[in-house]
């Protein structure tokens, strides 16, 4: 009992800690929101496995009314009482603590994209989901901070979130059609930043090989590189 206790006391702890964030937050203190959710998830007991849902509840302000308004954040994440731990039987504080957890590493994920710092959004975000795979705002967030990364593998990334939150979203929220959007919005990028990538490792590996094929009076120019039609290419001599 003494250890329920404890954790009962972190949970009430990590609460009033996470209010105070979110009154932060909502100011437009975000980085005083950041350290108030950080200590919040520091009362938690450490994560033991990662938690499957095993369906997902949508929370009306969650999901909808904080699309409308930038400067809310989380107050309950998609767990149920009824979701478990992988390979050993949840117990109803280990639920309540993943759900803790899981709100406060994706609001931490929040102040980090308001701040900008799009690699540390990522993180918490995906700290957040071991918790709880299903956390649509986790989820968003996530796929929304590896689009300002911009690169070949953050964009792929972001294509996978947007991909798997439209098979969680119902049909009839109004996520659908800006996750439709934001999906569109992100393959041509993706492709871009593929060839951008490509083009720029070549370019690097073509340099390399010159400076080791003029000892032997060759140049890169004597190998052709056409692609393959299977996304990647074929390497032809040329003397």
């Amino acid at each position: 009992m003494k250890e329920n206790r404890d954790v009962t006391i972190c949970l009430s702890e990590a609460d009033v800690l996470k209010s105070q964030g979110n009154d932060l937050f909502r100011s437009g203190r975000w980085g005083e929101a950041l350290v108030a959710y950080q200590s919040g998830l520091g009362q938690l007991p450490k994560r033991k496995q990662k938690v499957t849902s095993g369906k997902v509840e949508f929370n009306g302000p969650i999901d909808d009314d904080e699309d409308k308004e930038d400067n809310k954040v989380d107050n309950e994440s998609s767990i149920n009482d009824d979701d478990s731990l992988e390979a050993t039987p949840a117990t109803e504080t280990d639920i309540l603590c993943s759900k803790a957890r899981a709100i406060l590493s994706a609001n931490i994920g929040a102040c980090h994209l308001k701040l900008g710092d799009y690699k540390s959004a990522v993180e918490t975000c995906s700290q957040a989901l071991l918790d709880d795979p299903r956390y649509v705002k986790a989820l968003q967030r996530r796929a929304l901070s590896n689009e300002k990364i911009n690169s070949w593998s953050s964009l792929t990334s972001a294509q996978e979130d947007y991909t798997f939150l439209l098979t969680l979203l119902p049909t009839s929220s109004p996520l659908v059609k800006e996750t439709e959007q934001s999906l569109r919005r992100v393959k041509p990028l993706a492709e871009a930043a593929q060839k951008t990538e490509t083009t720029e490792m070549l370019n690097k590996l073509k340099g390399l090989g010159n400076s080791i094929l003029g000892n032997f009076g060759l140049s890169t120019d004597n190998f052709k590189f056409e692609p393959n039609g299977q996304g990647g290419y074929s390497m032809n001599f040329s003397p």
